[in-house]
């Protein structure tokens, strides 16, 4: 088994195009949150949230490229091509494109053509559909362009487990990688969830914030939908060094569970297994982390229980932990989720400087633990965790050590 570090990161997210404008948003707490632009919100009950705004498809594809890519496709090949940039990899000078993994996790696929699909069928009664609507939206269409784009042609697919796709996908290219399968991997999740029947759909189940996202606070009414994708490059510890390349930081370990109980109400236990899974998979003591961030979704049912968990693996070290939800910001963003929030979880290793829990106000009793309320903290870090705890009761857990 190698050990496996970070070297190459990318994004596209509602707080920035790229992995550092998102990671310096965080840094400075600010929310993206606010009305929905690019949907008539007559009809919707609330109308927010975290869109990724200014984003010009032809700034970026050509236009008979982009017949090809719903928009959960350009947001992934983007944020791959700066992370393999950042990386410093080039696959066929290396030699190495062909056994290189790409696994893009992504909660629902190509929404967006699906939409358009649906929309011309029954509301305009047009029998004929786009002849590329099943190449645009298939879930697996993000990873399959990162490799046509790249020349990758190693073990690719697509994860697609709701809430924890990305962290899934990070995880299972991580094992590829640590294992030998894979010599790198370009791997994390694109979703683009901003259209009218994924919204319709998620405020039926009666779980979105009308206000704006408050995780672990009293006064959280719930979750808030945000869009975006986020990708890594993976590689063997020795390979990095070899090359002389910058090495962001170090993925130690991953866990993952599942619930096996309620389709949709989180388990503390099966939230607990997922996390010393990924401590014991690292090989992390409870004493070497010092920040947790948080599947927090803002709603009743997650933080409590997340909290719980927590408590539950850390013991009397729990209060010394700094843990903090960046969907405050971004708003969540689904199967993008946690490969969006590992930027934050690397940019606090890195820098040293804990991304804050914004829209906090007053504490919860059942939600008693250090959240970074309101404003970043400077806090060296030498080991985190990112979380991710989907519907469907799947956990995955990422454990990552500051760079070597």
């Amino acid at each position: 088994m190698q050990r496996v570090v970070i070297t190459g990161m990318g994004a596209v997210t509602a707080l920035g195009h790229t992995a550092a404008a998102t990671w310096s948003a965080m840094r400075e707490g600010r929310v993206a949150i606010g009305p929905i632009t690019s949907l008539p919100r007559e009809g919707l009950r609330f109308g927010i949230a975290a869109e990724v705004q200014g984003f010009d498809p032809l700034a970026h594809f050509e236009q008979k490229k982009l017949i090809l890519l719903d928009r959960v496709s350009q947001f992934a090949l983007v944020a791959a091509r700066e992370a393999i940039a950042q990386s410093g990899i080039d696959f066929a000078v290396d030699g190495i494109g062909e056994n290189t993994a790409v696994v893009i996790g992504t909660g629902i696929g190509g929404e967006q053509t699906h939409d358009e699909a649906s929309r011309r069928l029954y509301a305009e009664n047009n029998p004929r559909t786009h002849p590329l609507t099943i190449v645009r939206l298939m879930a697996n269409a993000p990873a399959s362009q990162v490799c046509i784009e790249h020349g990758l042609t190693g073990p690719s697919f697509a994860t697609s487990s709701a809430c924890a796709s990305a962290n899934h996908a990070l995880a299972q290219a991580f094992h590829m990688v640590r294992s030998g399968v894979a010599e790198a991997a370009v791997a994390g999740g694109s979703e683009a969830c901003i259209t009218l029947g994924v919204i319709r759909a998620w405020e039926a189940m009666r779980v979105m914030a009308d206000d704006t996202c408050r995780p672990f606070s009293k006064q959280r009414r719930g979750m808030v939908l945000g869009e975006g994708a986020a990708v890594f490059v993976l590689e063997t510890l020795e390979r990095a060094r070899r090359r002389g390349a910058t090495i962001l930081a170090e993925f130690a370990g991953a866990g993952m569970s599942a619930d096996a109980g309620d389709i949709v109400f989180p388990s503390e236990a099966g939230a607990a297994k997922a996390i010393a899974r990924a401590l014991a998979d690292g090989g992390l003591a409870i004493d070497d982390l010092d920040y947790v961030n948080a599947h927090g979704t803002g709603t009743p049912a997650n933080d409590p229980t997340e909290s719980k968990a927590i408590r539950r693996v850390f013991g009397a070290h729990a209060d010394a932990l700094a843990v903090s939800s960046t969907k405050s910001m971004h708003g969540h963003a689904l199967g993008a989720a946690g490969a969006i929030e590992l930027v934050a979880t690397i940019g606090a290793l890195r820098d040293g400087v804990v991304p804050p829990t914004m829209n906090f106000l007053d504490a919860d009793p059942e939600c008693d633990l250090d959240y970074v309320a309101n404003a970043a903290r400077e806090r060296r870090v030498r080991a985190a965790l990112s979380h991710s705890f989907a519907f469907g009761g799947l956990n995955a857990v990422l454990a990552l050590r500051g760079a070597p």
